[in-house]
């Protein structure tokens, strides 16, 4: 009820947005923006058509455009700075998190980046081009230099101190990194326990050095997976020597989480995963239509095995009326297996040590279905068309046909994993191929070989 009363008031925003831009009103709009948090500004500006966008965002306050930025999604974050000039771009840069920063650059071209580093202050400038050392998608560019440290034999009540001189915490401050004189990461000490102890006490009486840490080169992924298993709101990020670095945040984790998601449905369309709803028509024209003409192919492919069964087909109708029975059963049974493949990948739950129980299982699982199956819909071939024949062509086809569905629902995404491809992307295009193709060819052929 409460996410639907969410997505009620954006979608009332964007209507308001709207009509405001279309009535003129746009002194009435700037005001509406000014008291948006920035978060819900991007959502507004994803959702708008691209002129209108246009429009909006020339109304955005310049002192909150930087942090606006840091919340749309890639492909309408570049729309937006490509209609920025350099100055602007400048402004909007200071006023960004390293780490959002160094992601933004990522998208500029490289003059612009040198021009946007060159007008930063020298620290920040420095903090961010030591993001950038890192490879796109690790621990190391999603992590926050913004982080406290301590020393392990400073005691409590010099740390409340010292916290009391801050004017701000860092956001998702849930714990201080105790560090030794050479910057090696020793272990954390949690707010909780710094404000429950005796201030007497000193941090290493009371740190946990054998808190969860991860290492710069992780990536996202791993990153994330941490963070979903043992409920984590921080997490220290170390060096090769095991120098602290940085650290990640909860709200960082959940925008990797969020976004795994996102490529994933996506993915499954053939879609990038950060297409623009509101993109122009022929970038998204051209972008559909690769996966289309992949997916016209496979068609072909499935045809020119009917293809070769039109004598049969001449002569039983019937097996035209009932063909789409057997090859859709085995598609839906594939994905089914595939989606669990690809949820296991990306959990990390399957290693070589247990690829063949898993195989097993799904094709036991195949042949259960299969025969149960195979039955129920045989019954209603011969209730429908009164043949025995073609009752029992249909039901060892359906057995046959979940069968090949099970193995590759399991095969598929490990070999496409192993050859660098992510199951997500293809894994359904190839499935599908598989079940259309070995469903035709063993219904017809059965059927040839038996019925004619």
């Amino acid at each position: 009820m409460e996410r639907n009363k969410e997505q009620s008031i954006a979608g009332e925003l964007v209507e308001l947005a709207l009509r405001d831009l279309a009535e003129g009103n746009l002194e009435l709009l700037r005001n509406a923006l000014e008291e948006l948090h920035p978060a819900d500004v991007a959502d507004l500006l994803e959702s708008m058509p691209p002129d209108e966008r246009h429009a909006t965002w020339e109304l955005v306050p310049e002192d909150t455009r930087g942090e606006v930025l840091t919340y749309v999604h890639d492909e309408a974050r570049a729309t937006l700075i490509g209609d920025m000039d350099p100055r602007d771009l400048v402004t909007a840069a200071e006023q960004m998190d390293d780490e959002d920063l160094a992601e933004v650059l990522d998208e500029l071209p490289a003059d612009v980046t040198e021009s946007i580093l060159a007008a930063l202050e020298a620290d920040h400038r420095q903090r961010v081009e030591a993001l950038l050392s890192f490879p796109e998608a690790t621990a190391g560019r999603l992590m926050s230099t913004d982080v406290l440290s301590v020393r392990r034999d400073v005691a409590l009540a010099v740390v409340l101190r010292w916290l009391r001189l801050h004017r701000e915490l860092p956001p998702h401050t849930d714990a201080l990194m105790v560090v030794s004189d050479d910057g090696r990461y020793e272990g954390r000490l949690d707010i909780a326990d710094l404000v429950t102890n005796d201030p007497r006490l000193r941090v290493g009486d009371v740190m946990k050095p054998e808190a969860e840490t991860v290492q710069a080169s992780a990536s996202e992924r791993e990153v994330a997976s941490l963070f979903e298993r043992r409920d984590l709101i921080s997490v220290a990020v170390l060096d090769a020597q095991d120098r602290l670095l940085g650290r990640i945040t909860v709200d960082d984790a959940v925008d990797v989480i969020r976004e795994q998601a996102d490529r994933a449905l996506l993915a499954s369309a053939g879609l990038e995963e950060e297409e623009d709803l509101f993109a122009p028509v022929l970038p998204s024209a051209k972008r559909r239509a690769v996966w289309l003409g992949i997916n016209l192919m496979t068609v072909f492919v499935a045809a020119w095995v009917i293809g070769h069964f039109e004598e049969v087909l001449g002569k039983i109708v019937a097996l035209a009326v009932l063909m789409p029975v057997v090859a859709s059963m085995g598609g839906i049974a594939g994905s089914q297996t595939l989606t669990l493949m690809i949820r296991g990948l990306a959990l990390d739950q399957i290693a070589a040590s247990n690829v063949r129980w898993l195989t097993l299982k799904e094709i036991l699982v195949g042949v259960l279905n299969g025969v149960g199956w195979a039955l129920v819909v045989a019954l209603v071939s011969y209730l429908w068309f009164h043949s025995t024949g073609i009752a029992g062509v249909i039901a060892a086809a359906m057995v046959l046909n979940l069968l090949a569905a099970a193995a590759s629902g399991v095969i598929i995404p490990l070999v496409l994993r192993r050859i660098g491809i992510d199951p997500a992307l293809s894994g359904a295009v190839i499935l599908t191929t598989v079940t259309d193709v070995v469903g035709f060819l063993s219904f017809l052929g059965l059927a040839s070989l038996f019925l004619l």
